[in-house]
C-alpha cells in the first residue's frame, strides 16, 4: 500500500497575510498509480475578506496542478485592507 505525505507551505508571500484555514489537496488517483510526486507552485490572489479569488500555476506537474488549485481556492487567509498576492507551494510526496 502506498502512503502519501502531503505538505502545504506558503513561500515568498507578497503580503504578511497568514493562511488561517488550509484545505489539503486530494491526491489524484492517476498520479498515485504513477507514483508521481512533486511541488506545485502557484500565484494566488487574496481578497480583502481572506478568500482566494484566483490561482495561476507557475510550475509543477499537470496531474497535480488541478488538485492543488482546487484545494487552495478553498483556503481562507487573514482579512486585510486590500487585495494581495502571494506565492503558494503545495507539496505532493510519497513516503
Amino acid at each position: 500500500m502506498l502512503a502519501l505525505a502531503l505538505g502545504v507551505s506558503i513561500a515568498h508571500a507578497a503580503s504578511s497575510r497568514r493562511a488561517i484555514n488550509k484545505v489539503a489537496p486530494v491526491y489524484p488517483e492517476l498520479a498515485r498509480r504513477m507514483h508521481l510526486s512533486g511541488t506545485v507552485v502557484m500565484q494566488v490572489t487574496i481578497q480583502p475578506d481572506g478568500s482566494v479569488s484566483e490561482t495561476k500555476v507557475e510550475s509543477g506537474h499537470a496531474l497535480l496542478a488541478t488538485a492543488a488549485q482546487q484545494a487552495v481556492k478553498q483556503w481562507k487567509f487573514e482579512s486585510g485592507p486590500e487585495t494581495t498576492n502571494a506565492t503558494v507551494d503545495v507539496n505532493f510526496g510519497e513516503r
